[in-house]
Parts: C-alpha cells; structure tokens; sequence
C-alpha cells in the first residue's frame, strides 16, 4: 500500500516543481512624486524588463500630482506598444493620479485605484515662458487629442478624459468606475493581483488572458543612480545645490589652493546642471543670479563700501524668486528656502565687508608703516635738515618742522624712505 502512494505521490511532485520552476513573474514598479526624467527612466526600464523575462504582467502604483509632458509621454508610448499586459495601479488610500498621472492611468490595459483616491485635473499649465491665448488653445486642444485617442484605444470614457483635460474636473474612485474611466477598485496589491486573475486584455500582439494566480511578485525598485536623480530633480534641491556650488566656487578664488570648496562646489554645480536641464528655467532669472554672483566676487577685489554687495543681494533675490517662472506649482521655489538661503548670503558677504573694513582701518604691525604714532627720544637736536632719534630700540634719521632739543621725547608723524619725521610728544 505504501509503495502505491509512493508511485503515486512521485509524479505529482515532479509536475509541481516543473510548474513552479516556470512560473512567470508580475513586476510591480512604483512612482511615487513628480513625473520627471529619472521616473521615466525607472518605469520604461522596467517595463522592458518585463519583456526581457517574458513576464505575467506588469503592475505600476502610481501616486503622483502630475509632472513634464515629455516625461509623461514617454511612459504613455511604451505602454501602447507593450506586449506585455500593464496595468496601472492608484494607491494607497489617498493616492492621486492627477495631470500627468491621468494620462498614464487612462493608458493602462487594466486601470485600478483603491479607495480614498482620485484622477483627473489633467490641464495642461505651462511651463517656463507664459503662453498667450493662442498657444494655450493650441497647447490645449493637442492634449485633448492625445489623451482622447488615449481613451479610444482603452475602450475608456472618451468624453469625461476630455473634460478632464478641458475643464479640470476630477473624479473618486467609485465615480470613475461608474463613469467607465478605470475597471476596478482594489483594496490593496494582492486584492488587485486576485481580481485580474483570468480578465482578459488586449496588447499589440493580440488578446491575451491573465494568469496572476501562480505568478510570483518581483517588486523592482529605483536603483541609487536613479533615486539620486529623482532627489535632485526638486526644484528646491536643485536650487539649494547651485548656491553651493557658488559658494564653493567663491570660496576657492578668494582662498587659492583651499582645494576642498573648489571640488565641492565643482560637483554641486554638476548635480545643479542637470537638474536644471530637467526643470523649466528662466533664463533671465539665471542671468540676474550670475550678475549676483558676480557682483560678490568683484566686491572681494575691489572696495565699493557694500555697493557691489547690495547689488549682489538684489539681483540674487530677484533671481531666486523668477528662476522658475511657471503657474505649475509643482516646479516653483519654496520661499521658506529662498528666505534662508539668500540671508545667508547676505550675511556671509557682510561678515566679510566687515573684517575687511576693519583690517582696513586696522594699524599695520609690520613694515615701516608700524613706527607712525611710535614715541621716541632725540638723541641730537633736530631741525628741517637733520637730527636722530631712537624709536623702536633702533636709530633713525630725522626731521621736524619745528625744533626739537636732544633727549626731548618724539611722536613720529611720517615715515619718508629712511627718514622719520617728527613732532615734539605734548
């Protein structure tokens, strides 16, 4: 009896670790913040991944206020042409897929949000040079149609993507799956991962049926490089990361040789650079803080009595406030960073007006110029033409405009080559 359950039991083990050994595998990718370049990079990579390994499907929770339009698109067109099933996830409670976000949930061939979220708000705002009303319709009226064609190829409600874009309206979760905007509500990832097992969807390769029920999770994360990307990508890191780089480039022109601030700054103003590249800049904005700059650098060379310096902090003020001139409020400045920032410079360039005012007025201690204001002895009468003295335990020659008798005490006035002039000590 033993031996026929044995038999028995054998080949059913072999077909479980054969099943197993081939399971596919659900890459779930999460963006979280900003639609930027380094999120862009993140998702397109796994997603290829996907078709690398040959995946089940590939599950993106995504909580974003929305992001740059060329970024967003990218993620949009390697979902269209995904042959693997890619659905797109709105969580946790409380996650949004707002603007940019809208347009990648829309894009999904299984679109989800768990409860507490919302979509929508998906007008476009301009970024970088205000639009006039022209360029807005135009602007407008392009992402309509791209995200209509969106819904179209999704079999989503065309007409409330539309509005969404147009009007700005916004929907929960329940409401957009009333309106026919996503497929399902899910409460979290593995309620999701049962309620698509065996829907079916279709990719450019044709009708394919899910099979989620075996399939194993391989959660991807961003890796350093790209986290490092994302992180300066805020306009406030990379704001804070051009001012030292300014201050590490000032610090090694005024101190040569100092070596540390010129490689710190060097590698802040690289980081900076990029996330510049990434962000809408006002050029007039970065020219105004460049004169500022400038204006500090020419105040250590020459002496203005803190004019430099106040045009310095004017121009640095106004720059910080213009650098990214946008109504997108997801790429302005924080004032609470502006403030710090441009009194710290205020104040460092003060300090430093400061003690150079006082080494200025400051009395030598060296060189001949130490003896002005010394007291001395004559050691012989002294006239216009000739006499000595002894100031500072040394012998000098010396003048006065006004007799002096041996032994009287000195005060020197000036010092004219090896010759001291001198008055009589009251």
């Amino acid at each position: 009896m033993i031996e026929k359950i044995k038999y028995a039991i054998f080949p059913l083990l072999i077909l479980l670790l054969f099943s197993s050994a081939h399971a596919k595998e659900i890459i779930v990718l999460t963006v979280n913040g900003v639609i930027n370049p380094p999120h862009a990079e993140y998702t397109i990579k796994g997603i290829k991944k996907a078709h690398e390994t040959k995946a089940e499907a590939v599950i993106i929770q995504l909580d974003t206020p929305g992001g740059l339009d060329t970024s967003m698109r990218s993620i949009v067109k390697e979902m269209l042409n995904s042959q693997i099933p890619i659905i797109v996830y709105v969580s946790p409670k409380g996650a949004r897929a707002a603007s940019a976000g809208a347009f990648i949930t829309l894009a999904a061939h299984i679109a989800a949000m768990a409860p507490g979220t919302n979509i929508g708000a998906a007008h476009p705002v301009a970024i970088g040079e205000k639009m006039d009303k022209t360029m807005a319709e135009k602007v407008t009226n392009d992402a309509v149609a791209y995200i209509k064609s969106i819904a179209k190829q999704r079999g989503r409600n065309i007409e409330w993507a539309e509005q969404a874009v147009r009007k700005s309206i916004s929907s929960t979760e329940t409401e957009a799956l009333k309106l026919k905007v996503i497929d399902l509500i899910a409460d979290d990832l593995d309620s999701l991962i049962k309620e698509i097992n065996g829907m079916k969807v279709k990719t450019i390769y044709g009708e394919v049926t899910l099979n989620t029920k075996t399939a194993k999770i391989n959660k991807i994360e961003m890796n350093f490089r790209e986290r490092l990307l994302n992180f300066i990508s805020d306009p406030n890191i990379a704001y804070i990361l051009l001012m030292i780089g300014i201050y590490g480039i000032i610090f090694e022109l005024s101190n040569p040789g100092a070596i540390l601030p010129g490689v710190i700054g060097a590698i802040s103003l690289i980081l900076a650079f990029y996330s510049l590249q990434t962000l809408p800049i006002n050029y007039a904005a970065a020219g105004l803080i460049l004169l500022g700059v400038i204006l500090f650098i020419l105040e250590l060379k020459f002496t203005s009595h803190g004019l430099l310096t106040l045009g310095g902090v004017i121009c640095f003020i106004l720059g910080s406030i213009m650098l990214f001139d946008t109504a997108n409020p997801l790429f302005k400045l924080s004032l609470s960073v502006i403030i710090p920032v441009t009194a710290v410079t205020a104040m460092f360039f003060g300090i430093l007006l400061r003690l150079a005012y006082k080494a200025h007025k400051r009395k030598p201690v060296t060189g001949v110029e130490e003896l002005i204001g010394m007291k001395g002895i004559a050691k012989t009468d002294i006239d216009r033409q000739r006499g000595m003295v002894m100031v500072h335990g040394e012998l000098w020659q010396a003048i006065s405009d006004h007799e002096i008798k041996k032994d009287e005490e000195i005060i020197v006035e000036e010092v004219i080559g090896l010759t001291l002039k001198v008055r009589k000590a009251e």
